[in-house]
């Protein structure tokens, strides 16, 4: 696209790659027009953004297969829901964005069907998208972080990205489990309940601790192990529950996580300079880990950003957003090659939307 009218693209998300199924409809305004050089910056416009999870019995996981049925039988509704609350019809869509991968095969492939079918249906056309690309261009747009390194964190991801030269490169990840999949993990052996979400319930526990338990520190370089952390806390919980409340333990495990990523976080700005953290995810929503990773960037005369759980939760509008952009730049994914991935690495995707 290369013309100096004024244009417009919206776009319909549709993200299932967990437990939480999110539609979302977003407008994104050019008021010069679309150049076919430079980065992209338009006006941006939520018309919707609805959402609903599946959550199991306290004590237990999801299950790939439940999850794909909880979204299967409830992805329709949400559609539905979405554009009455945007006040548009099908005939008003530029491109229908769908969740590519990475996360659970059954549930991105129920998504997927639906985003296929639709497509063909509305003759409108199919963009795929990476998930950590999603998370990173929502907060790009909700906050206004200009140049951030990136801490994703998440039930499947933990990363410490960095932009530079059309693709989001990963300075640290984990080496075993997320770091939100070791939250979810502990507050199973604690029985703690899966609504809202395990993570939020361990941080309210977190808030009454008041004994720090020293656990293992795992950073190797630029990058973390949670699965140590995790199995040695397991074992304080059930063989000493005497000595050792939930509250506390949550709280150390809390604090001696985020404090790890904080290290790699400061790290990587040294490495590059940056000033700007950017922290997205649903485990970014952790009012602590905020604090933690703020104080270490107003100490280096920087800023973080974060958003609320209206975005940093996964949602269908993040997926409408960062594909939008790449439908601004023509792309799209033809029927043939809208399968998905279990692994879609961030630093997979030409992000030709900036310069």
């Amino acid at each position: 696209m290369d013309t100096k009218a004024p244009r417009t693209v919206v776009a319909l998300g549709l993200e299932g790659s967990a437990n939480k199924l999110g539609i979302g409809i977003v407008k994104h305004v050019y008021p010069s027009g679309i150049s076919s050089d430079g980065e992209l910056s338009p006006e941006y416009i939520e018309l919707a953004n609805v959402r609903d999870t599946y959550n199991p019995p306290a004590g237990e996981g999801f299950l790939p297969r439940d999850v794909a049925a909880h979204h299967r039988s409830t992805i329709i509704t949400l559609v539905r829901q979405a554009f009455e609350e945007a006040k548009i019809g099908p005939q008003d869509l530029d491109c229908i964005c769908y969740t590519k991968g990475p996360g659970m095969g059954a549930p991105l492939q129920s998504v997927a069907l639906v985003a296929r079918t639709l497509s063909q249906i509305w003759d409108v056309p199919l963009v795929g998208v990476n998930h950590c690309v999603g998370h990173i261009e929502m907060g790009r747009a909700i906050t206004g972080a200009q140049n951030p390194v990136v801490l994703y964190v998440s039930g499947g991801n933990t990363q410490v990205i960095a932009y530079s030269q059309q693709t989001y490169r990963i300075f640290g990840e984990t080496l075993d489990i997320a770091i939100g999949n070791c939250l979810d993990r502990f507050a199973r052996v604690l029985m703690l309940p899966n609504d809202p979400s395990p993570g939020y319930n361990i941080e309210q526990y977190a808030k009454r601790g008041s004994k720090f338990i020293e656990l293992p520190y795992t950073v190797k370089g630029m990058d973390v192990s949670f699965s140590g952390i995790l199995s040695f806390i397991e074992k304080l919980a059930k063989t000493e529950p005497d000595k050792y409340s939930p509250e506390d333990l949550c709280y150390s495990l809390q604090e001696n996580m985020f404090a790890m990523l904080v290290e790699i976080t400061e790290r990587a700005m040294a490495h590059i300079g940056a000033t700007e953290v950017l922290v997205v995810g649903g485990v970014g929503c952790n009012v602590r880990l905020q604090e933690m990773m703020g104080q270490m960037a107003q100490e280096r005369g920087g800023k973080v950003f974060a958003t609320d759980m209206r975005y940093c939760i996964d949602n269908g509008i993040m997926i409408a957003q960062a594909g939008a952009l790449a439908f601004a730049r023509d792309f799209t994914t033809s029927i043939e090659d809208s399968w998905i991935t279990q692994r879609f690495r961030t630093d997979q995707v030409h992000v030709e939307w900036r310069v």
